[in-house]
């Protein structure tokens, strides 16, 4: 009934490896951003690229440092 035989058990890890390849094939599709050719960023570019963020004085909302507005009528930046 459930016994376990040679080809039962084969079938079951090639099943088990395709699934493995597949998942491993759609992740690494996935982590690449931007195309083959755009260069990799590494962590201190990464970095650079933050923006400095302050809370607005009016609604306590985070807004870049250097903006004009924070999106309320009241707004101090505007």
């Amino acid at each position: 009934m459930l016994g376990f035989s040679l080809p039962k058990i084969l079938v079951l890890i090639v099943i088990i490896m395709a699934v493995w390849y597949g998942f491993k094939l759609f992740g690494r599709g996935r982590n690449v951003s931007g195309g083959a050719n755009a260069p990799k960023q590494t962590g201190q570019e990464k970095a650079d690229a933050s923006l400095e963020m302050k809370p607005c004085e009016v609604c306590g909302d985070y807004v870049a440092a250097g903006a004009k507005t924070c999106g309320r009528d009241d707004c101090p930046y505007g």
